[in-house]
């Protein structure tokens, strides 16, 4: 195991693997990837305790190949989903000296009315061709309909932030499934730490990613819970519960409110959740914590959802400081077979391109284990879920109760 933080070798990583998969070029990546099911038509479990495995791809069986596909969704509800573009102005953007405000991107995925209408694309080429270097992931499905109408409301709302370095295209599969649950998803892009790309076409590029140090890391996790609670303002801003200018009609629960996020993301959610009490649970995928949590605590309901963080090793250590914080509800999971990746999409996509045998082999077994992508995303969406369900809906879910034959290979660490 390595003793270096996981969110930077998960950066670093993203270099790699986009240039292995401009290598080996589409006709070999649709070669190796799962058929495409129908979108968000699969029968919805019998609880919300039940397992994913039904929503899982299936591998390739000969037959003519098809492009990448999110995995559908565990429950049998349309979603639809908007890009939005944000300025705050009221604060200077904190890594672009001079610039008088920040602005970001967002993907609000929700629940819609019905399953007609354009399929919003997974990414454009463009923006794939400038994250990753080839325009590939360009051809990967969703499901999802562009600006359909939402289901009546209002909605719960999940504010997504993804790994250091990476787009918030990264976290689409969790998006899609929540939303599928009934919540309003938005997933941010945090401008200038990674590459962006904004509707007049205008592309800005990552102007911090070579900053590594534990003092400037734990920066951006506060400039990052800035960011989450200025996209939760323009959610929930006063008027009739509709979302102001982004979706028409759709409208958000300002009292059920919850942040999660994918490495660095994860530890910004909990760290928005303590700057702001609008948020009223957080879950972080595998991320170390470099902002300090309040000595007195922090009472709010948190999840932490990591891989291979046994006791006595590394990986544990910042967990294990962290959780003398944690002074409300609190669960530590454990995927003991996954990686760092394996709660994004970067691992279900590395086995949809058939190239994990391919990658650096002194970082793979760290960022992707040896479970298949599918079923850690399938175990992810899962406990995600039944937390989100319990803490913002009221609901039992019983999966965070104990041990599941469902999931066995999630472990109840603490």
């Amino acid at each position: 195991m390595s003793t270096t933080p996981r969110w930077r070798t998960a950066a670093l990583f993203a270099v790699p693997v986009a240039v292995l998969l401009a290598l080996i070029g589409p006709q070999a990546a649709l070669a190796a990837s799962p058929p495409a099911g129908p979108p968000l038509l699969l029968s919805s479990p019998s609880s919300p305790d039940a397992p994913a495995g039904a929503a899982e791809p299936t591998e390739p069986t000969g037959a003519a190949a098809k492009p990448p596909q999110v995995p559908a969704p565990t429950t049998h509800r349309p979603v639809g989903a908007a890009d939005v573009h944000l300025v705050d102005s009221s604060r200077p953007d904190p890594w672009r000296p001079g610039t008088p405000a920040r602005e970001l991107m967002a993907t609000l995925w929700y629940p819609a009315q019905s399953a007609r209408g354009g399929e919003l694309p997974y990414v454009s080429p463009e923006l794939s061709t400038a994250l990753y270097g080839f325009p590939d992931f360009g051809t990967v499905r969703t499901g999802v309909r562009a600006r359909t109408v939402p289901a009546p409301g209002p909605h719960p709302l999940v504010v997504l932030s993804p790994g250091y370095g990476y787009s918030r295209t990264s976290l689409t599969a969790l998006a899609e499934d929540l939303a599928a649950r009934g919540y309003v998803v938005a997933a941010l892009d945090h401008t200038y730490e990674t590459v962006v790309r904004f509707p007049d076409g205008r592309v800005e590029n990552c102007l911090i990613c070579d900053r590594t140090d534990d003092a400037f890391v734990a920066e951006v996790t506060r400039s990052r819970a800035k960011d989450i609670r200025f996209l939760i303002d323009r959610l929930t801003a006063p008027g009739p519960g509709l979302v102001p200018g982004l979706v028409p009609g759709l409208r958000v629960d300002r009292s059920r409110i919850g942040a999660a996020g994918h490495s660095l993301g994860g530890a910004s959610a909990v760290e928005a959740m303590r700057e702001d009490g609008r948020i009223r649970a957080a879950a972080d995928l595998d991320g170390d914590f470099f902002a300090p949590l309040p000595a007195g605590g922090l009472p709010g309901p948190v999840l932490l959802l990591g891989a291979q963080r046994h006791a006595g090793e590394n990986p544990a250590a910042n967990w294990d400081r962290a959780w003398q914080q944690l002074t409300g509800w609190k669960r530590w999971l454990d995927l003991p077979d996954a990686g760092h990746l394996s709660f994004c999409d970067m691992h279900w996509l590395v086995d949809a391109f058939g190239v994990r045998d391919q990658l650096p082999p002194e970082t793979a077994p760290e960022q992707f284990g040896t479970v298949k992508g599918a079923r850690a995303l399938a175990a992810t969406r899962a406990y995600l879920g039944a937390f989100f369900d319990r803490h913002l809906l009221g609901r039992p879910a019983r999966l965070l109760d104990g041990p599941s034959a469902a999931y066995p290979e999630v472990r109840f660490a603490k």
